[in-house]
């Protein structure tokens, strides 16, 4: 997929984000820390909200083969650019909201938090790849599962609430990754899977990427809320 979106661009949009994110993790300011987690989420957000509401609406006036051309140029870059904007913008955010002291209990709601991601996004990664009997998914759902509940196990004895506003957070960042990961990225990889077959069916990948372009603009919506909680959380006391 590199290759078809160009594999400068994957190597770069993948490589800048996640570097930014660790020296804001390690050696930056609070300022630096903050910046990084603020602009990759108004880029994850506005790219999502422009697919879902601009670009969607142009293609969707498209026939199927004009559709599906517009979908196998734009595919191979937002399957690496998107998901790399959504780990670092929610990564970030977790780990500053953990500097800044505005996390209470932070150890005890972060396995759960992690095991109410990769639990779902697995299984519904799964069910949309039709990928149950492979044991290399198996391996991997194993994994994740036993591990995530596991640290749960470890902490949940010292559970505490959070703040409303964290949980609110937490809730809508849950939501995000499972339709992210869980749902629009399989449906990238299915896409691409359809152009590079022997026949690809343009009905096949204009139904998918519209599919995909309609889900971005609710995760636009979502993200959106987060921002509103966000900003409380900053303005509104917590």
């Amino acid at each position: 997929m590199a290759r078809r979106g160009n594999p400068a661009f994957a190597v770069a949009v993948v490589a800048i984000p996640v570097a930014a994110l660790a020296y804001a993790v390690t050696g930056a300011s609070v300022q630096i820390h903050t910046y990084v987690h603020v602009m990759t989420g108004l880029l994850w957000t506005g790219i999502d909200i422009f697919i879902g509401a601009v670009l969607g609406p142009v293609i969707g006036g498209l026939d199927e083969e004009q559709s599906a051309a517009v979908f196998e140029r734009l595919t191979p870059k937002t399957a690496f650019l998107l998901p790399a904007l959504a780990f670092t913008t929610i990564a970030g955010g977790i780990t500053l909201a953990q500097r800044i002291d505005v996390f209470p209990h932070a150890d005890v709601w972060l396995p759960l938090f992690t095991a109410a991601n990769v639990i779902p996004i697995l299984l519904l990664f799964g069910y949309r790849m039709n990928v149950f009997r492979d044991r290399r998914w198996q391996a991997v759902f194993l994994v994740g599962t036993v591990g995530s509940l596991a640290w749960a196990a470890t902490t949940i004895g010292g559970f505490q609430m959070t703040t409303p506003v964290i949980a609110v957070a937490l809730g809508i960042v849950t939501i995000l990754s499972v339709q992210g990961f869980g749902f629009l990225l399989p449906g990238e990889i299915r896409m691409y899977k359809q152009m590079i077959s022997a026949d690809p069916d343009p009905a096949v990948i204009s139904a998918i990427g519209q599919q995909n372009a309609k889900l971005g603009l609710v995760q636009g919506i979502f993200q959106l809320l987060l921002i509103a909680d966000m900003v409380y959380l900053r303005y509104g006391g917590f």
